[in-house]
């Protein structure tokens, strides 16, 4: 069984105003297959790959049975920011940063409104998505960490592996890598170059939780479990890894269900008190009429499907 849907967002994200994706049952339940629009169909199939675990196979036996999440903080105004920091009850803020249109004392001023609505003791973690070149990198960081009160890390604050790795030796706030993994045809050069102190790893790009269990072992770093804009379905494979991994250090990017205006859930994965719970939600048979997309729109979706399908191996 599949099921198109789409849901619109709160706030613009990603430069996207609506997330659609597939759903697909099997005898292990509901996986979510949602690659965002611009992937070609090689980049898509690991995607695919997670969602048929979830629905096909499962996942392993979880170690926890709840995680730490932080609240995800869109390029937006200090105002809206400092509100949705509030409003998140994490102890954590993950701040977009180097958005296109925007400036240093944009990025300055979110993150300084985000270190008011946590107060001294929450964390402040800054993603640039590779945005920056060396020498922008490094006189943001330093800026950006002063703003905040002391950074927990920068993510993937250059695009390639060997800027990263000139980058972390060039600044004192610790470095994470996120699309130099998950993009990379060999993601083990981030751990190769020494580029990065902390692994950001997405179930769905990296084909799901047991291919980033592997990953997560063989890299040897420590690991931020994050989520690619999902539904809760698919950030309950985001949680189902984070539940798995032998030691979590770190909260993870897995509370963005609060970035969609509506969920396919019957009761939706969103924190409580900074946690969210080891669970597998329930699909809301009234929420797959409301979210479901149009006839175009399942038509796309089903072609893209059918693609992929093809070049499985």
């Amino acid at each position: 069984m599949t099921y198109v849907f789409s849901v619109p967002m709160r706030t613009r994200f990603r430069g996207i105003t609506v997330r659609e994706g597939v759903l697909l049952r099997g005898d292990a339940g509901w996986g979510e297959w949602s690659p965002f629009l611009e992937y070609d169909d090689h980049v898509a199939r690991p995607w695919l790959a997670c969602a048929r675990e979830a629905a096909d196979v499962g996942w392993p036996e979880p170690l926890r049975d709840a995680v730490p999440v932080n609240v995800t903080v869109p390029a937006t105004d200090p105002e809206r920011a400092h509100a949705i920091v509030r409003a998140g009850g994490c102890r954590t803020a993950k701040v977009k940063v180097a958005e296109r249109g925007q400036v240093l004392a944009d990025d300055l001023a979110r993150v300084e409104a985000v270190r008011d609505a946590l107060g001294p003791d929450g964390l402040v973690r800054v993603d640039a998505n590779g945005a920056w070149d060396v020498d922008e990198a490094v006189r943001a960081i330093g800026a950006i960490d002063r703003a905040a009160g002391g950074l927990e890390y920068v993510e993937q604050p250059v695009a390639s592996v060997e800027d990263l790795a000139r980058v972390r030796r060039r600044v004192d706030v610790p470095v994470a890598a996120d699309e130099s993994i998950r993009r990379a045809e060999d993601p083990y050069r981030v751990r190769d170059l020494e580029a990065a102190d902390v692994a950001v790893l997405k179930v769905q790009p990296l084909g799901g939780v047991r291919a980033c269990l592997r990953i997560a072992e063989d890299i040897g770093l420590p690991v931020v479990v994050s989520s690619a804009l999902e539904t809760s379905v698919g950030i309950a494979a985001g949680v189902a890894l984070a539940a798995a991994l032998p030691e979590l250090h770190h909260a993870c990017g897995l509370a963005t269900v609060q970035l969609l205006t509506d969920d396919v859930a019957t009761d939706p994965l969103l924190p409580v008190d900074g946690m969210l719970p080891v669970v597998r939600p329930e699909v809301d048979a009234a929420a797959l009429t409301r979210l479901g997309a149009d006839a175009d729109r399942v038509r796309h979706w089903e072609r893209r499907l059918a693609a992929v399908e093809e070049e499985r191996p």
